[in-house]
């Protein structure tokens, strides 16, 4: 008996010599690699739309706070402490002072 007699014989030779198998892998193949809509693009879109989706909650988020500014600034008083504190806006006669810590550690 020769080794290809013998190889012949095995199940997992049978299986793979199937016209079945040998027609199913290479599909196998380019579908996950190669073709437009392959897994490998389709996992991309994927971390593409988790991405988006939390810049919109980030930006949903940061809308929500600047309308609680815009409610709170609709007071003149709350108008101009707004203004002197983000702009350093002051009034006639006022003198500001910005004091600078060293961040640096010596």
């Amino acid at each position: 008996m020769s080794f290809l007699d013998n190889l012949k014989k095995n199940p997992i030779f049978k299986i793979i010599t199937n016209i079945f198998v040998i027609i199913l892998i290479p599909f196998i193949i380019w579908m996950f690699f190669f073709d437009e809509n392959s897994y490998l693009i389709h996992r991309k879109f994927n971390s593409e739309i988790e991405d988006l989706e939390s810049t919109i909650t980030f930006y949903e988020e940061k809308i929500s706070n600047d309308k609680e500014t815009i409610k709170k600034l609709q007071d003149s008083l709350e108008l101009e402490r707004f203004a002197r504190e983000k702009y350093l806006m002051k009034r006639k006669n006022e003198d500001i002072y910005i004091i600078e810590f060293d961040t640096i550690k010596k």
